[in-house]
C-alpha cells in the first residue's frame, strides 16, 4: 500500500525521535526569526541599528587649545570599520596654533581612507576654520562667522604698574632677546621686527594650508586674508565653503559622498567626562581662566570677537 509524504515523514520522526526534536526547533526558529525582522522594519524601519550604516560625528566647541581628545576621535573613528564617513561639528572662533595644526594634520590623513565633512555651527573663525579646510566638503549656515585669515599676538604690559608699587624685576638672560615679551619692559624695534617676522611665517603657513586644502591658488588667498570675517554665505562666493545647510544637511551630504543608501546611525563620539562634570568645572574656574590667560603671551590662530562668550553647542 502506498503512504503519503506526510505519513511517511510521520514514520521517520517516530523512529528518529532526535530528528523530530531537530525539525521542530528549526521551525520555531524560522517562524521567531521572520516575526523579528518583520517586527523592527515595522516599527523602527529608520533607527534599526542591525540595518543601517554609521557616520561618525566628532565636535569642536569653543577655543581649541588642546588636540589630544579630537585627534584621538579622528584616529578612532578612521580605524573602525563599520563607520562609512565623518562629519565634524565645529563651532570655535580658534585658538593655539601647535593645536590647530595638529588637528588639521590628523583630518588631512583621515581623508585618505574616509570622507570628511565639515558642519560649520555659529562660528568656524581663524583655527576653527583652518582645521575646516582640511575636511573634503565644508557646509555652513549662512550667517555662520568664518574667515578671520590671521595670526594674533598678545601682550600684557606691567612696567607702569609695577613701578608704582614699587615692585622691580629683574631677569638674568643667555642672550639678547631670551625675554622677548616679558611683561616688565616695552618691546624695543628689534623685538617688533622679530615678532612681526615670526607672525608673518605662520600667516603663511595658515594662507598655504588653506589654498592646498580648498585647491585655490595662494594670490587669490593671500586677497582675503587679513583677518576680516564672512558670514557663510560670502564665504561660498569666495570658495571658502561648498554649500549652505545646516548639520543635516552635512549629514546627507556625507552619505551621499560615502555611497550610503537608506538611513543611517549617528555615532557621536564618546566624551571621557560627563556633561555635568563640564558644566560645573566650566562655570567653577572660568573666571580664574581667564584671568591667567589674560597675563599670559599667546599667539594664535583665533578671532577675538566671541572672547569671553560661551559658544558651545551640546548633542
Amino acid at each position: 500500500m502506498d503512504v503519503g509524504p506526510h505519513a511517511y515523514l510521520q514514520d521517520k520522526m517516530k523512529r528518529h525521535p532526535i530528528l523530530a526534536v531537530l525539525v521542530i526547533f528549526l521551525v520555531i526558529a524560522l517562524v521567531l526569526g521572520t516575526t523579528l525582522v518583520v517586527a523592527l522594519r515595522i516599527l523602527a524601519p529608520s533607527k534599526s541599528m542591525f540595518f543601517s550604516e554609521k557616520i561618525g560625528v566628532i565636535t569642536i566647541n569653543g577655543i581649541i587649545s588642546s588636540s589630544q581628545t579630537i585627534t584621538s576621535e579622528l584616529v578612532k573613528f578612521k580605524n573602525d570599520e563599520s563607520i562609512s564617513a565623518i562629519v565634524l561639528r565645529i563651532n570655535s572662533p580658534g585658538g593655539g596654533i601647535g593645536p590647530t595644526q595638529e588637528i588639521h594634520r590628523e583630518i588631512q590623513k583621515t581623508v585618505l581612507a574616509k570622507k570628511v565633512i565639515v558642519s560649520m555651527g555659529a562660528v568656524a573663525a581663524s583655527g576653527g576654520y583652518y582645521v575646516a579646510a582640511a575636511a573634503d566638503r565644508i557646509v555652513a549656515n549662512p550667517g555662520t562667522i568664518t574667515g578671520s585669515i590671521g595670526v594674533l599676538m598678545e601682550f600684557v604690559r606691567m612696567e607702569d604698574l609695577l613701578n608704582k608699587i614699587g615692585l622691580d624685576l629683574e631677569i638674568l638672560k643667555s642672550g639678547e632677546f631670551k625675554d622677548i615679551g616679558s611683561p616688565d619692559r616695552k618691546l624695543t624695534a628689534r623685538d617688533r621686527e622679530i615678532l612681526n617676522a615670526l607672525i608673518m611665517e605662520l600667516q603663511k603657513q595658515f594662507v598655504n594650508a588653506i589654498a592646498r586644502g580648498r585647491n585655490l591658488s595662494v594670490g587669490t588667498v593671500e586677497k582675503i586674508a587679513d583677518g576680516r570675517i564672512f558670514s557663510g554665505a560670502r564665504a561660498k562666493e569666495l570658495g571658502l565653503v561648498d554649500s549652505l545647510g545646516n548639520f543635516q544637511d552635512a549629514v546627507e551630504l556625507a552619505k551621499e559622498m560615502a555611497g550610503i543608501k537608506g538611513d543611517v546611525t549617528l555615532v557621536h563620539s564618546k566624551k571621557g567626562r560627563s556633561r555635568l562634570l563640564d558644566l560645573l568645572i566650566e562655570s567653577g574656574v572660568r573666571s580664574a581662566a581667564d584671568l591667567l590667560r589674560n597675563l599670559e603671551c599667546r599667539i594664535e590662530y583665533r578671532w577675538i570677537g566671541f572672547l569671553g562668550q560661551n559658544i558651545r553647542e551640546s548633542y
